[in-house]
């Protein structure tokens, strides 16, 4: 709930937002690691082949469409979305197990309450030292993300990890980059490629191919 939303803002101070989809990417195939781990799953090669065309898949689609981005190698912030990726996976493989057990709305909700003092300590220092100087649009992104990406999305995401494996279910991540670039061409106006296209499409098949793997 606090590492990995708090190393990515670290980082993205310093990097963009393509050049940390490139360490991002290997989310999926982490959160496979910790379900091994953690929730005692056990996948099967094909699942390990699958999530590894997609990985690569990913990969290949940002590498080509950033370069000039990643041209500059490793940097201080790769770190920190190595920290985030590892923290994000190790989470993602304790929810869905609590989740069996728990359920998937008060798994999310004791979430929140066992970070509410931490978060909130942390936000009344920010506030009191920087300032809230942050316009109408960024308020809004804020109140989404709060709502929707860090509450109620978890209900959903957290009954899925918890019905069909972490390992399995974790692999519609691969899914992220490519859906990022629709929004943005759909919400920013920005361009979508033949390569993109065929990049997409190459991603959905590898997700569609874990998804049948057991």
């Amino acid at each position: 709930m606090i590492g990995f939303p708090l190393f990515t803002s670290l980082a993205l101070e310093a990097q963009t937002a393509s050049h940390g989809a490139v360490v991002i990417a290997f989310l999926p195939a982490a959160t496979a690691v910790a379900a091994v781990a953690r929730a005692g799953e056990r996948p099967s090669r094909r699942f390990w082949l699958a999530s590894g065309a997609g990985l690569v898949a990913v990969l290949v689609f940002i590498a080509a469409s950033e370069g000039d981005a990643l041209a500059s190698g490793p940097q201080t912030g790769d770190l920190y979305l190595l920290v985030a990726t590892a923290l994000c996976a190790i989470g993602y493989a304790e929810g869905g197990a609590l989740s069996r057990t728990l359920g998937a709305p008060a798994t999310i909700c004791w979430a929140l309450v066992l970070s509410a003092p931490v978060c909130a300590t942390v936000a009344a220092i920010a506030a009191a030292t920087t300032g809230l100087h942050a316009g109408t649009t960024a308020w809004l992104g804020f109140a989404y993300v709060s709502v929707i990406s860090m509450f109620l999305g978890f209900f959903a995401w957290y009954a899925g990890l918890a019905r069909g494996g972490v390992a399995r279910v974790g692999q519609v991540q691969l899914a992220q980059p490519v859906l990022t670039l629709v929004w943005s061409a759909l919400v920013l106006g920005e361009s979508i490629g033949a390569f993109t296209v065929v990049a997409a499409l190459a991603v959905l098949a590898s997700v569609a191919a874990t998804q049948r793997a057991r």
